[in-house]
């Protein structure tokens, strides 16, 4: 006589087919975050180039004007909203005239945002501040000129931003920073040439 052995009914546990689609998922939801977190970079890298055209918009703007730039600007009645101070007219925005120029910027209605004229600068989209001055940048062998400065963005960033619109070299043509662009790092200053 042949014996049969019954199944055990509480039996626990999960096949294989069930384990296959809980990791597909885990895949799937893995995926989704990464490249979620992959377009969000991607919008913060082109928000920072798209700020810098604003500035030089409304700079240029500004000068068209005025036929000074802000900031630099030495006549009382420009911008005239007024409450600004006056920068020394010598066509170079230098020292703390770089304050000035968005408080000039803001008072000309060419850009959002109230500005102190002494101390406050607008952010970038990594957190930290952006200004225009008239430097030459430690990492450059051309003479001074105006450069929109980033502080602190990533060093991916930076090269991204070097790569598509100047030579990808972190010393040398009109976009520079003043290190190497090490992966996992920031730059402390990033230049972009006005």
């Amino acid at each position: 006589m042949k014996r049969f052995l019954k199944p055990a009914k509480n039996q626990a546990g999960f096949t294989l087919i069930e384990i296959a689609i809980v990791m597909v998922i885990i895949g799937l939801l893995i995926g989704g975050v990464l490249k979620g977190q992959a377009m969000i970079q991607n919008a913060k890298v082109k928000r920072v180039v798209k700020q810098g055209d604003e500035i030089r918009a409304a700079v240029m703007t500004f000068y068209d004007r005025y036929s000074v730039y802000p900031g630099d600007e030495n006549i009382a009645a420009i911008p005239p909203n007024g409450g600004d101070n006056e920068g020394n007219g010598n066509g170079q925005i230098a020292n703390n005239e770089r304050f000035e120029v968005f408080n000039d910027l803001g008072l000309a209605g060419l850009i959002s945002g109230t500005y102190n004229g002494t101390s406050d600068l607008p952010k970038h989209p990594f957190g930290d501040d952006i200004d225009l001055v008239w430097v030459n940048p430690p990492s450059a062998s051309s003479p001074p000129a105006h450069y929109l400065r980033f502080y602190n963005l990533p060093a991916e960033v930076c090269l991204e931003i070097d790569t598509k619109y100047d030579d990808g070299v972190w010393n040398t043509g009109s976009i520079s920073g003043n290190v190497a662009y090490n992966t996992g790092t920031n730059v402390g200053t990033f230049y972009n040439q006005f």
